[in-house]
């Protein structure tokens, strides 16, 4: 980490005529879905209903079923795929409604975000509220908005075919890319605040953010393998994995960079592994924070920051002693994405203030 210099504080004019505040709302509000729908994908793959749906219909299927007939029609499109033939044969359609339910409100959710999104955004447009240099940031959002619907849907058909369960690899690019759009909502937000007091930060500070924050992203990355390989279900101990500090099945794959991604053992190693990374770096970044650039102004973010860190591996450690119930996965998954959006919100602070 970069050494911290001294900050000075100076005061910054805010903005007379705040035409931007309903912007910024929209945009917190697309971030608040945004999060809903993490929090909702979770509970859709933790109860095992995310290859309920077959088909990607991206208009008719916002309509559910409302006969019997429609709803045969699903569960034997169902009965199709390895997941009901491998795992849930034993399912009929009343049981199959329940998973069926959680994937359509998560699919169902996404269509609201993009009508959310797209609506306002043309009134803002008409209004005259978005300078042009607002505009296509905004509606390169959108894009990838709809690029994560898409996402969505590849990952999603991985799964209808030979596999019991959706690739972790395309999981992980689902999760990714849900969490780059999360941040950028938050940054496009906060860059449009009016401008406040501040006490600025050394480069050196700044770039010990930006690094904390990818330590975060790359775990978060190395979360969503863990979650595509059930990996939290097996080696439920801590600090030990089974009485191990070093698995030794952590290489039994050859080639030996196919553990990484592949191995159960090894994705669960490498996740505790970042997860200490992280306390470690996030400890000393704190500690430096006390001194310079301290916790005034836009630096109140620190000992947040710090103490949701400290709250997620608490979570993270009830989660897999208690074999991944629920309520907990969801609520670990939630918690790195307000991590990541305190963050970036952090960054976009800081970068106001030195404008």
């Amino acid at each position: 980490m970069s050494t911290v210099e001294l900050n000075t504080t100076r005061a910054i004019p805010g903005r007379a005529d705040d035409r931007l505040r309903p912007v910024r709302i929209w945009l917190y509000a697309i971030a608040g879905l945004v999060l809903l729908m993490v929090a909702i994908g979770g509970i859709t793959r933790l109860t095992g209903s995310g290859l309920s749906i077959t088909e990607w219909k991206p208009i008719s299927g916002a309509i559910p079923p409302l006969t019997d007939a429609d709803w045969q029609a699903e569960f034997e499109a169902y009965q199709r795929i390895p997941q009901f033939q491998l795992e849930n044969h034993w399912m009929s359609v009343d049981e199959f409604k329940s998973i069926f339910w959680w994937e359509w409100i998560h699919r169902f959710l996404g269509r609201i975000i993009g009508l959310a999104f797209a609506v306002p955004f043309v009134v803002f447009l008409v209004q005259k509220r978005l300078t042009r240099d607002l505009a296509l940031p905004l509606f390169v959002l959108f894009v990838l908005g709809g690029f994560q619907g898409a996402l969505g849907w590849w990952m999603v058909s991985s799964g209808l075919t030979e596999l019991t369960s959706v690739s972790q690899y395309r999981l992980a690019a689902h999760f990714g890319a849900a969490a780059v759009l999360f941040g950028a909502l938050i940054w496009v937000a906060r860059s449009i605040e009016p401008q406040g007091r501040g006490v600025l930060a050394s480069p050196g500070w700044r770039r010990s953010v930006i690094g904390l924050g990818g330590l975060i992203f790359l775990q978060l990355i190395a979360g969503a393998f863990v979650a595509g390989l059930d990996a939290g279900y097996a080696h439920n101990t801590w600090p030990t994995m089974d009485g191990e500090w070093i698995p030794a099945a952590i290489g039994q794959l050859q080639p030996w960079w196919l553990n990484m991604f592949e191995n159960i053992t090894t994705v669960q190693f490498q996740h505790r592994m970042i997860a200490y990374a992280i306390v470690i770096y996030a400890a000393f970044w704190v500690w430096r924070g006390m001194r310079a650039p301290g916790f005034k102004g836009v630096h109140g973010w620190v000992p947040l920051i710090g103490a949701m860190v400290a709250a997620q591996v608490l979570l993270g450690i009830a989660t897999l002693l208690l074999v991944v119930p629920i309520a907990l996965g969801v609520a670990h998954q939630v918690l790195a994405f307000l991590l990541v959006g305190a963050i970036v919100a952090y960054l976009a602070d800081m970068r106001r203030s030195i404008r």
